[in-house]
């Protein structure tokens, strides 16, 4: 029997508990950083772990256990477990959508959120380590991903620039493009995440073949 998929998470009730206990991480960026955690070939990573990196690592204090439970409960059993679907071949990841101003103004939010969602997942991806080791594949497409993100940042520097003249036209153009990165950088998470979910599968199954000889 295949296992039935987690309820979907309540994103807007998210946002509100993230508001209300004063996270510095915005929810796009969340999302990516659990997504990368989920994939990490890192054994020790945990949703623990994660959930308290949210607020430097350390949960934030609470009025009662039930408040606890209530932010536990949406982000880890709600937004993590709905996450985990991303593991699958045929279940992608999607960055976030939402409406931007064909603007300078819109071209300097929409390439600070997807930067952030980059820098989200490679963190959660790494799970507080300078260096892991990767799969070939899951590296190539991170490798893509780095290439898109500093492009990224160049352009959001530009836009912010007030010295850098350039006329409204220019600037809905350069949006246009940038939005052309997402499907990429869809695309090339997905790669890494399958592969690093394929690669930790690999590693627990030679775990349990390994175990203690029977005398």
């Amino acid at each position: 029997m295949s296992k039935p998929k987690p309820p979907t998470v309540d994103e807007r009730q998210v946002c509100i508990l993230l508001h209300r206990y004063k996270c510095s991480v915005p929810y796009h960026e969340v999302r990516t950083r659990f997504l990368g955690n989920i994939a990490t070939p890192a054994m020790a990573a945990s949703p623990m772990y994660t959930l308290k990196s949210l607020w430097g690592g350390d949960l934030p204090p609470f009025e009662s256990m039930e408040a606890a439970n209530e932010l536990i409960g949406l982000l880890v059993n709600g937004l993590w477990n709905s996450l985990t679907l991303h593991q699958k071949r045929t279940e992608p990841f999607r960055l976030v959508r939402s409406p931007i101003e064909p603007s300078r103004a819109g071209l300097i939010d929409y390439s600070l959120m997807r930067l952030q969602e980059i820098d989200g997942f490679v963190e959660g991806l790494f799970n507080g380590e300078a260096d892991i080791e990767l799969p070939e594949k899951a590296s190539v497409s991170l490798g893509i991903i780095g290439e898109l993100r500093a492009i990224l940042a160049g352009l959001h520097a530009l836009a912010l620039d007030e010295t850098k003249a350039g006329s409204d036209q220019e600037f809905v153009a350069t949006l246009k493009q940038v939005q052309a990165f997402t499907p990429i950088i869809e695309r090339e998470i997905h790669v890494v995440v399958l592969a690093c979910t394929r690669a930790r599968r690999q590693t627990l199954q030679a775990q349990d073949f390994s175990g203690p000889m029977v005398h």
